[in-house]
């Protein structure tokens, strides 16, 4: 039987071993956020938007395309953005994804130390799919992009419907959090 002293260490170490795989493998799963925008663009004055298709892009089914983009007009509602259907939006908004392939290879010693030359070591690969997000904003009346943002690790389909869809809406709202740019004071 463990002393309650025991106990207790063995508590904390193990706590502090999962604190420590957490803080290495943290940042690996972290999705990552990117935006720019065009200088000098008077953001204030856009107040309605509409979806449009960017050509030459490939599409998610349309399930993921729905879920990207009450993700995104959620997000935009709750920055005074109203989404509309008129050719007279102030904004057209678009997106484009992409799943890109990754080699990575998973080597093990099978025994004897390598410097010797002793042991027998595999490698096998595996393909990692990253799914990455790029949310364009345009500005109709001058014919150019406003704005861009893109989120990696967003596209990254589980078995669960449900985590699939709160990943995605917590990576619309990273990417979207500094929309619109503030102006520089």
């Amino acid at each position: 039987m463990l002393s309650g002293l025991k106990r207790s260490t063995l508590a904390s170490q193990a706590a502090l071993a999962i604190y420590l795989v957490s803080l290495l493998c943290g940042p690996l799963l972290a999705q990552d956020v990117k935006y720019n925008f065009m200088p000098g663009t008077d953001f204030s004055k856009f107040k309605s938007y509409k979806w449009v298709s960017i050509q030459s892009t490939v599409h998610p089914d349309q399930i993921i395309d729905q879920q990207i983009k009450q993700a995104v007009d959620s997000q935009l509602a709750t920055k005074g953005l109203t989404k509309t259907e008129s050719e007279n939006a102030d904004l057209y908004v678009g997106y484009q994804c992409a799943v890109n392939q990754e080699k990575q290879w998973d080597a093990y010693n099978m025994g004897g130390p390598w410097r010797f030359g002793g042991g027998m070591a595999e490698a096998t690969s595996s393909t990692i799919n990253v799914g990455t997000l790029a949310v364009d904003f345009y500005n109709p009346a001058a014919k150019q992009l406003v704005w861009r943002g893109t989120a990696t690790k967003t596209l990254d389909p589980s078995k669960d419907p449900q985590k699939n869809q709160e990943k995605l809406n917590k990576a619309v709202a990273k990417l979207l959090k500094n929309f619109p740019p503030q102006p520089k004071k």
